[in-house]
């Protein structure tokens, strides 16, 4: 069958977290785009809403309590130097409880709350993308 983003153009989702101005954003360890910060987010799982999915991936990925989230836009990422294909729905809320916790250290390797203006190098293209809706 293959894996979905490799062997055919994979759905994925991404969430913008929001609160008090900052954008929460993670350390991506694992392609694509290894080292690059990026909004939480992941795949949809066949008849999962993705609406669904972006909030069960913010909530494994930092443990925050997500309520309500609008959608924001569509987004195709075609990242050639790992070779993925992503077509994703993303989302937005500041609408969250808790404390952000690095949950999945394999996956992630850092997690904080970066002011828009003064966010970390590099950005993944999916964060890139995502900042023309916030701007």
């Amino acid at each position: 069958m293959g894996q979905p983003g490799i062997d055919f153009p994979g759905l994925g989702v991404g969430l913008a977290i929001l609160r008090d101005g900052k954008l929460l954003l993670c350390k991506r360890m694992k392609a694509p785009e290894a080292g690059h910060w990026n909004i939480v987010g992941g795949k949809v799982d066949h008849m999962e809403p993705a609406e669904t999915a972006a909030r069960r991936e913010a909530e494994e990925e930092t443990a925050l309590a997500i309520g309500a989230i609008r959608y924001l836009g569509l987004t195709e990422q075609r990242i050639e130097a790992d070779r993925q294909h992503w077509i994703s729905l993303l989302y937005i809320t500041d609408d969250t409880t808790g404390e952000p916790q690095l949950t999945e250290p394999d996956k992630l390797s850092e997690i904080g709350w970066f002011d828009l203006d003064d966010l970390p190098q590099p950005l993944s293209v999916f964060t890139q993308t995502v900042l023309t809706y916030l701007r």
